[in-house]
């Protein structure tokens, strides 16, 4: 590597690891390539790794050197991080299937204002120390008294905690955001939303928000895949005679023409109509399952238009009803014998 890895870094040449360590991780957040759009950013984070690495191969036991190389080199392409944060994002089997925009409200850590993270503020108090109650002695097993350990034998403690935050140095903020929700994500699935987690700071990267896809029931379709299933009544009169019917989908409805058939139960398959693919994975099948319903509570008008196409169709009985005309030839041939 070319250059002074001191340089690089920004450090001292009389500085050690721990300089080291809090310059590289503020370098780093600064240019890793996911945080910095500059063209410049990888090969300014490749230097920076590379100038870690070798002040902390110079660093090490020369057994060291030649043997394995040390957990911080390792990692020095991974930029340390605040937590992140897990929610669940409930969606509408549409919203899910075409990408919608949405607005997540939750709750993540800020340092606290008061005491501006350091957990100590206002005016300091003392109080006894719960191990030896203010004496600055113990008996040890033996019964002799010794200096308290706990609070190095001067029985007491001088504290400057923060009033607002207790101690813990972060507070709590309320977060809106508007995220945009791309198609074609399943129950399951995450969307990560980089540095929309916990807070970062100097040394460390904020933390990433991720979102987990939770799809509600729907009130027509389920989903098998990329599938999507539904059950439709249709005329028996229909599947008999052949003709159109509209079929649900997510993209709206579908005019599909059936052929003349039996009035039974049936699937329809319509491919790449089901829910959409995303990345290599493609878009789903709608699979609708049709159901013969046949004509009741007819009006004398209904009743007749029936039984006039009955006749029609008794004319050409073998061909129309073959299973009656079957019948009646069986009656024929009892009255023969």
């Amino acid at each position: 590597m070319s250059g002074d890895p001191y340089h690089i870094l920004g450090v001292s040449h009389d500085s050690g690891p721990a300089e080291w360590k809090r310059a590289y991780r503020r370098l780093a957040m600064r240019w890793h390539p996911d945080r910095n759009d500059d063209p410049q950013a990888t090969e300014r984070f490749k230097e920076i790794a590379a100038a870690y690495e070798q002040l902390l191969a110079v660093d090490l036991p020369e057994t060291a050197k030649t043997s394995e190389p040390a957990s911080e080199a390792e990692d020095a392409a991974e930029v340390a991080k605040a937590a992140d944060i897990r929610l669940n994002l409930e969606l509408s089997l549409e919203e899910a299937a075409l990408g919608c925009r949405k607005r997540v409200h939750y709750h993540r850590g800020k340092p606290c204002p008061t005491c501006d993270g350091s957990g100590e503020a206002g005016i300091a108090r003392t109080r006894f120390c719960d191990a030896c109650h203010g004496s600055g002695r113990v008996r040890d097993a033996a019964r002799v008294l010794i200096p308290c350990t706990a609070c190095g034998g001067r029985g007491l403690f001088t504290e400057r905690t923060c009033p607002d935050c207790q101690g813990s140095g972060r507070d709590s903020q309320v977060v809106d955001i508007e995220i945009t929700v791309p198609p074609g994500m399943l129950a399951g699935d995450d969307l990560r939303l980089a540095g929309q987690g916990e807070a970062g700071d100097e040394e460390l990267a904020a933390g990433d928000l991720y979102l987990t896809i939770v799809l509600h029931a729907h009130r027509l379709f389920t989903l098998q895949g990329r599938d999507l299933h539904c059950r439709m009544p249709v005329s028996a009169l229909v599947m008999l005679a052949g003709g159109e019917i509209d079929v649900p989908s997510l993209q709206g409805r579908q005019r599909i023409t059936l052929n003349p058939g039996k009035a039974e139960s049936q699937e329809l398959r319509l491919p790449g109509l089901g829910f959409p693919g995303r990345g290599d994975k493609p878009a789903g099948d709608l699979c609708c399952t049709l159901e013969p319903v046949f004509p009741r509570n007819l009006s004398q008008q209904q009743r007749w238009a029936l039984l006039q196409a009955d006749a029609v169709l008794a004319a050409d009985l073998a061909n129309t009803l073959p299973e009656i005309a079957a019948w009646q030839a069986m009656l024929a041939g009892d009255g023969a014998d």
